[in-house]
């Protein structure tokens, strides 16, 4: 099911870019760095927002890890402590 959700989803995406695409065809000079571009505007806010997309998808997995780094970082902190709080109470017992 959520497999034809997320494909509707990027058909509708499609679609509504293409529109968009449609309904601004007026050219626009786009300036990167060292590179001039004339592109329609439609295709040029598709870019951005596409471009966009991708930066904040890097950007949530870089987070994403970061934080499964520091689960594994706090679960291996809290095993040493179990280890070392089941060795204090054995010492204490058998002395």
């Amino acid at each position: 099911m959520s497999r034809v959700v997320f494909y509707f989803t990027v058909a509708l995406a499609a679609l509504v870019a293409l529109f968009v695409s449609a309904m601004n065809v007026q050219r626009v000079d786009v300036e990167l760095a060292f590179l001039r571009i004339a592109t329609p505007l439609g295709l040029a806010l598709v870019v951005a927002f596409v471009a966009g997309l991708v930066a904040g998808l890097f950007w949530r997995v870089y987070w994403v890890a970061e934080l499964l780094n520091e689960r594994g970082r706090l679960r291996r902190a809290l095993r040493l402590a179990e280890q070392r709080a089941r060795m204090a109470s054995t010492g204490e017992n058998a002395g």
